[in-house]
C-alpha cells in the first residue's frame, strides 16, 4: 500500500493510504471522478505493519481500496456499511475528535 501522512503543525494530521495498484489511477462512478495521486497518497510503498502504525491513534484518515479498507475494519477503526464505492472500489474517511 501507498502511505503518505500529511502533517499539520496545529494538529490533526491526515493519513492518505491507498491499494499499490490503485496509485495514479483515476476513479469515476455517476458523475463522480477521483483521481488517486501520489501528491496526496504519496510515493511510498509500505508494509501493513507500517500502516498500521500509522493508522493507530491518527485523528484523520483517508482510505482507498480494498486492502486499506479492510485493514482499518480489522482494526476495529469502521465498518464496512461506512464507506462508499467509487466505481466498485471502496473508500473512507475517518475523522476522530
Amino acid at each position: 500500500m501507498y502511505l503518505k501522512i500529511h502533517r499539520n503543525p496545529g494538529g490533526g494530521d491526515v493519513v492518505a493510504v491507498c491499494d499499490r495498484e490503485l496509485h495514479n489511477q483515476v476513479l469515476t462512478d455517476e458523475g463522480r471522478k477521483v483521481w488517486i495521486h501520489e501528491s496526496f497518497y504519496g510515493n511510498r510503498l509500505v508494509d501493513e505493519e507500517e500502516v498500521r502504525a500509522a493508522l493507530d491513534g491518527a485523528c484523520n484518515i483517508n482510505l482507498m481500496g480494498e486492502r486499506a479498507v479492510a485493514l482499518a475494519i480489522e482494526m476495529g477503526l469502521l465498518e464496512r456499511s461506512a464507506c462508499i464505492e467509487i466505481g466498485s472500489v471502496p473508500h473512507a474517511l475517518i475523522c476522530r475528535v
